[in-house]
């Protein structure tokens, strides 16, 4: 109930803040559903809905809500979102699951092979039903080809800001990061943050390469460079590298110099090529491919819709 109200209060105090300074509203809000009046805590309260899914016949972003503590239960209840949530990912559209609204969102299929996060006791349960998923333990905002989860409890606000920072940009969401005295660092904008639920282990070699790697994005770093760099036979270095980290090196390396790509396309007026070459790139069919495998978009089609600058010159 709270992610649902949450969600639709900070989503409108953004086009509140927008039409306070005379521009139009960005977001169109819909409480969507299967049936018009939803039934919550045994009766004690209800959601009407704005529409239902039949009359939706495409969106930008799906946002699902947490849902109750009986998983499995809940899920069945609800799999005829299933197959509206899966036609309008494959229309464009973005989903976004907050705290335990995960669980419905990996019984799309969607996550399978992929990685997300949810609340900290939920994690023996989230695998034994959806073993498939990569399941981040500690991690406060996960985001992949078009996917996003959040951690548990009020994590779901550090991913409604990192929406919103998405959309309209960081101007806007450091005014709703102050309008709901919210971190909006909390799950952390520096290109590498979102690793470090990564370096919650003992490893301290293994730990150590992993901020080499950071340290040297421009470089062509090799497994083989690393094996040697830090003492360890190359197969043996890349067991331990997955055990304290759930990722290969090559993984790892894949996404620390996506990552800063990203925030150079984000923030920068680099275009495509110098980009591709500070993140230690050469080849653009490579960069594109690990791009939109990571992320859901081309380079440039992810410079155009998250650069404010680049946006407005394309259109």
């Amino acid at each position: 109930m709270a992610g649902i109200v949450d969600a639709h209060a900070m989503f409108t105090g953004v086009n509140h803040l927008l039409e306070v300074d005379g521009k139009p509203p960005f977001f169109k809000l819909q409480l969507v559903g299967i049936t018009n009046d939803i039934s919550l805590y045994n009766g004690k309260f209800s959601v009407h809905a704005d529409v239902l899914v039949k009359d939706v016949p495409k969106t930008d972003l799906i946002i699902i809500p947490a849902i109750g503590r009986d998983f499995k239960t809940t899920v069945e209840k609800n799999r005829d979102f299933v197959p509206w949530i899966l036609k309008q990912y494959e229309k464009g559209a973005e989903v976004a699951s907050l705290c335990s609204g995960v669980f419905m969102l990996a019984a799309t299929g969607l996550l399978n092979g992929k990685e997300c996060s949810s609340h900290w006791n939920d994690a023996r349960l989230f695998r034994d039903m959806f073993p498939d998923v990569n399941l981040l333990d500690g991690r406060i905002v996960t985001e992949q080809s078009g996917l996003y989860s959040s951690g548990g409890a009020t994590s779901y606000w550090n991913l409604m800001l990192h929406l919103i920072e998405k959309y309209t940009g960081r101007e806007m969401a450091i005014m709703i990061s102050k309008y709901y005295a919210l971190e909006i660092d909390r799950k952390s904008q520096s290109p590498f943050s979102m690793f470090n639920a990564q370096k919650k282990h003992e490893d301290e070699p293994i730990k150590q390469a992993q901020e080499f790697i950071e340290q040297n994005i421009t470089e062509r770093i090799s497994v083989e460079d690393l094996s040697l760099k830090f003492a360890i036979g190359k197969r043996h270095f890349e067991r331990r590298f997955k055990k304290a980290t759930n990722n290969t090196p090559i993984e790892y390396i894949q996404r620390v110099k996506i990552e800063a790509a990203k925030k150079k396309l984000e923030t920068s007026d680099m275009n495509v090529n110098e980009v591709m070459y500070e993140v230690g790139y050469v080849n653009m069919k490579s960069f594109r491919s690990v791009f939109k495998k990571l992320t859901g978009l081309s380079p440039i089609d992810y410079r155009n819709k998250y650069n404010k600058e680049a946006a407005v010159n394309h259109s």
